[in-house]
């Protein structure tokens, strides 16, 4: 089973992710975690991360691609994954058309979700309020037509992700065994 979560910074990715990961005994995959990961390398490539994320902005879709294909080779992934953060954008989305059984959208307001990343205790060197705010506009213009590409496409199931951790993964798992 290959699923993709979408929600804006916050939204419960991670958490929703990992219990799905234990649920169904596929392996979860955050493309922020492989860039935060690859930005602590002394590389030229982890310098260029580290500036690129702790700005706000969103790694291009050539380096998102070739990144996060490479990855889903791995024979850990060939019978299924739990992937967050990827595609965030349209054009990820039309290079990753492959086989994808499930599109979660969890459904998040702003200004909950700046609540939640504000009331995190280990705060991430790229959670400044600049490069939160700037990675929230950015999910307007241009995850949000993802939204719209999967939807059309009658992949796409939105939860409200502003009720409990439980009842979030409910509506997730009904939606996926639907």
């Amino acid at each position: 089973m290959k699923i993709v979560l979408i929600g804006i910074q916050g939204a419960g990715k991670s958490t929703q992710g990992s219990m799905l990961s234990e649920k169904y005994n596929i392996p979860y995959l955050s493309s922020g975690h492989i860039f935060r990961e690859m930005a602590k390398e002394k590389t030229k490539l982890g310098r260029w991360l580290k500036e690129l994320l702790n700005s706000g902005a969103l790694v291009p879709d050539d380096t998102t691609l070739e990144v996060v294909l490479t990855y889903l080779k791995k024979p850990e992934y060939k019978d299924g994954f739990v992937l967050d953060g990827f595609p965030r954008t349209v054009a990820q989305a039309e290079a990753f058309n492959g086989s994808i059984d499930h599109v979660i959208y969890i459904d998040v307001s702003d200004k909950e979700a700046l609540w939640r990343i504000s009331g995190r205790v280990a705060e991430r060197e790229d959670e400044t309020l600049s490069a939160i705010r700037k990675r929230i506009s950015l999910f307007h213009g241009v995850t949000t037509p993802v939204i719209e590409y999967y939807r059309q496409k009658g992949k796409l199931r939105s939860v409200d992700g502003e009720v409990s951790i439980e009842k979030v993964s409910d509506a997730i798992i009904a939606a996926i065994e639907a």
